[in-house]
């Protein structure tokens, strides 16, 4: 189903992600951008993935659902995964009838299709990409099983070296470090979200690890100390997009106001608009991240970053977000109004220069160069390269 113009070397690609696309989350946004890149490269395209509602399977591909998900707790996170045997023996056997020269594999140990694959015979070469960072209870319990299965990859991918890491602590072999890819087009004469006032967009999972709950605390401070400042302009406003276990709770605690919004789960399209429009983007998290996606992200938008300082963020950040301690609600205030206040992150003066760095570095890990990528990992598979 490609839109791109096919070239001599377009294939039939399969590529499988285990969790729900009806729930925004960073690998699901791997497999359906690489998906579009792939596609723009001349290849047939197929996703196959789980979904909870017709009207989220992707248009602009071939795609087959491989069933409903259940929410499972995994890395300090819940997982929306599919883990009905009977449907991933069903996607097994639409996965055969399309015929791809290769099957890509995200979180290949994640249940559902990932594992049918992995224990089937008679499928095209696997290459599989790692994503997880953090010790694994999943790996651990499951060793016996994975390192056997594991020998039937054809190739492994991290998108990171954390993940590389994690994933060879836990089933041994050679991997090939990558990288998340942006749409970095995405991002341009995107029309800017109304907003009344200096703002903040936190985007993310409400649970504890991703740190909502300090950049709530802090937050409290910042409005403080940036309306008692010298400029008497608006208070700012911290938007809140995405939902989880923790949402009441912290929503009980801190209750929608004028200088904070909860959002909900915002569509796509929505998110790339308040991207655009934040002056910053929060990213609080505690730790358990490969890779600072959603860091890269702003950072095409033109928006500034404020992170936390663990491994993840930092290679992502190249200098270009300002960082503070995790778990640190004192230290998370004064980077956040030290950027709203125009003191951090360029000054004033220095602002634009800032951004337009940092632009410049999140197009670094553009989609269709990360596309090009593995389609030379697709190549070398087929001709019997690979590791």
């Amino acid at each position: 189903m490609a839109t791109g113009v096919p070239g001599a070397t377009g294939r039939r690609v399969a590529l499988v992600c285990p969790y729900s696309l009806s729930r925004p989350g960073g690998v699901q946004g791997q497999v359906v951008g690489l998906a579009r890149s792939l596609d723009r490269l001349g290849h047939d395209v197929t996703v196959f993935a789980p979904v909870d509602r017709d009207e989220d399977a992707p248009k602009e591909f071939g795609f087959v659902a491989t069933g409903h998900s259940v929410s499972v707790q995994a890395n300090g996170s819940v997982a929306p995964v599919a883990v009905s045997p009977v449907a991933a023996v069903a996607a097994l056997k639409q996965l055969r009838a399309v015929r791809p020269d290769v099957v890509h594999i995200h979180e290949p140990f994640a249940p559902g299709l990932p594992y049918a694959l992995l224990a089937a015979r008679d499928v095209p070469p696997l290459v599989a990409t790692f994503h997880r960072s953090g010790g694994s209870l999943l790996y651990t319990l499951l060793s016996p099983v994975t390192r056997p299965l594991a020998r039937r990859l054809a190739v492994r991918c991290a998108v990171s070296e954390a993940a590389a890491a994690t994933a060879r602590a836990a089933l041994g072999g050679s991997f090939e470090v990558l990288f998340n890819g942006i749409e970095v087009d995405r991002f341009a004469g995107v029309v800017p979200w109304p907003t009344e006032g200096p703002t903040a967009l936190f985007l993310g999972r409400h649970e504890e690890r991703k740190g909502l709950a300090v950049l709530l605390e802090a937050w409290d401070r910042v409005v403080g100390e940036v309306t008692a400042g010298p400029s008497g302009g608006p208070a700012p406003v911290l938007w809140v997009a995405g939902d989880g276990p923790s949402s009441a709770a912290l929503a009980r605690r801190h209750p929608e106001s004028d200088t904070v919004r909860w959002l909900g789960v915002v569509d796509e399209a929505e998110k790339v608009s308040r991207l655009v429009a934040a002056d910053v983007l929060a990213a609080p998290a505690l730790g358990g991240e490969s890779f600072g996606m959603v860091l890269l992200e702003a950072m095409a938008a033109r928006t500034v970053v404020v992170a936390s300082d663990i491994d993840g963020y930092r290679g992502a950040a190249g200098g270009r977000a300002v960082l503070a301690p995790p778990g640190d609600p004192f230290a998370l205030a004064g980077a956040l109004s030290g950027v709203l206040d125009g003191t951090l992150a360029g000054g004033s003066a220095g602002r634009a220069a800032w951004l337009a760095a940092g632009a410049e570095r999140a197009a670094r890990w553009s989609m269709d160069d990360l596309a090009r990528r593995y389609e030379a990992l697709y190549a070398g598979v087929m001709v019997g390269g690979g590791s």
